[in-house]
């Protein structure tokens, strides 16, 4: 990827990292806050935090720049598999339950950005940015078997969106299958990418930005609005990995 070129999914993505690391860092509940939640049964647990927040605003900052890309995204994404990684002994214990596997694949879906834009920092390296672009592909799938759970999917949407919750609930499923099926099969894939990026701006707009006016003092809607926008500057990297 040219550090150059005005691609915006790598700034994007620095910025979540900042919110992540300023988000744990003034929270400390490890009941609610989803990436922390399993350091919870650690000891001195506080350290660990102070670690994970350092590396995230040093990562957030260093992925902005030409030079220190390919360091912003090494530690990040070093980190955010150790997130992704906490959630397996949870799959192991209890692998019928889908809502283990989704949180699991929500956290790798970050990991494949910063593997993208560590690949093609610097000397690029297409074969790795390409199994970046791989395990991305897989996450969407993931995102479509969150239909599982399609009447929680719904009860996001906001009641004053015509026609229904339901109704956007299975539309937004469909376009992540729709995705999916782009991305591995290569056809329509950059289009695919990018409306899948508008789609989680949508929902970045329209479900998590006014929860934080809605209930400032609960975490999920500070924690909600990080992870989104992570998730869509991991989208927004591989449409700008695809568009070159």
């Amino acid at each position: 990827m040219d550090m150059t070129k005005p691609f915006l999914g790598r700034h994007v993505y620095g910025l979540a990292a900042i919110a992540f690391g300023l988000i744990t860092l003034v929270w400390h509940n490890f009941n609610t806050w989803q990436q922390v939640r399993p350091l919870g049964n650690v000891s001195h647990p506080e350290i660990l935090i102070y670690l994970a927040v350092t590396i995230e605003l040093f990562g957030g900052i260093s992925i902005q720049f030409p030079k220190t890309a390919r360091a912003g995204a090494g530690v990040l994404g070093a980190l955010y598999l150790i997130f992704a990684v906490l959630w397996v002994p949870f799959i192991v214990a209890t692998p019928l339950v889908y809502d283990r596997w989704g949180n699991f694949f929500e956290q790798f879906s970050i990991v494949s950005g910063a593997l993208i834009v560590y690949a093609m920092a610097a000397k690029p390296v297409p074969r790795l940015a390409r199994l970046g672009y791989i395990f991305f592909s897989l996450c969407v799938v993931s995102f479509t078997l969150e239909a599982f759970y399609l009447q929680g999917t719904a009860s996001f949407v906001p009641r004053w969106i015509p026609p229904g919750q339901m109704f956007w609930a299975i539309l937004t499923t469909l376009a992540f299958a729709l995705t999916a099926m782009a991305l591995f099969s290569g056809r329509f894939a950059l289009p695919a990418s990018r409306l899948l990026t508008v789609m989680l701006l949508g929902f970045q707009l329209l479900v998590w930005l006014p929860a934080l006016f809605k209930v400032p003092h609960k975490l999920i809607s500070w924690a909600g609005n990080a992870q989104n926008l992570a998730i869509t500057a991991a989208a927004w990297i591989v449409a700008d990995f695809l568009a070159q």
